[in-house]
């Protein structure tokens, strides 16, 4: 069974959103973000999609949507359970060991208790938002990696990758 990753830029605040798009510009993330994605079924809600303008390429895209909606070059289905079982199923003819949650701040909110692992890139920002990602409780998730990023002329911030795993129900 594959592992269900949930990956996602937030802010200090916990701000991952503003207006259907992310409040800030950071081209080193969006690189660690397609290095971290590529090759794995990709799970996303139908607003987050239409941010993105078109699918994302040598992934399969899965979007969500209650309404009926057609997405040229994506699987649309009508909710989480089936979108993470339709993901579950391609990352196993794939040969790949993670389905990749990417948003946004409703279908992070339904996927949370399902997820394996976290990551995220931390923003030394705290931006406007209308969408935050949910609070890491630490009863439940541990950090287990923490790596400074190489901040490019072109990001708008600072920010680190950090991983955490869900502790074991012992």
């Amino acid at each position: 069974m594959p592992q269900i990753v949930l990956i996602a830029a937030v802010a200090r605040n916990g701000a991952i959103g503003l207006d259907n798009d992310m409040p800030w510009r950071l081209p080193s993330d969006l690189k660690h973000f397609k290095a971290m994605t590529l090759g794995k079924p990709v799970v996303m809600g139908r607003k987050t999609f239409e941010s993105l303008g078109r699918p994302l390429p040598g992934r399969p895209n899965i979007v969500i949507s209650r309404n009926g909606f057609a997405a040229e070059g994506a699987e649309v289905v009508s909710s989480l359970e089936e979108a993470l079982q339709k993901a579950s199923d391609l990352a196993a003819d794939l040969d790949v060991d993670d389905v990749i949650v990417m948003g946004g701040g409703q279908i992070y909110v339904q996927a949370m208790a399902r997820a394996d692992r976290l990551e995220i890139t931390e923003v030394q920002a705290d931006p406007d938002a209308d969408t935050h990602f949910p609070d890491i409780d630490p009863e439940q998730w541990r950090e287990t990696a923490r790596i400074k990023g190489e901040r490019g002329e072109r990001d708008s911030a600072d920010f680190e990758f950090v991983t955490y795993r869900r502790k074991s129900s012992v």
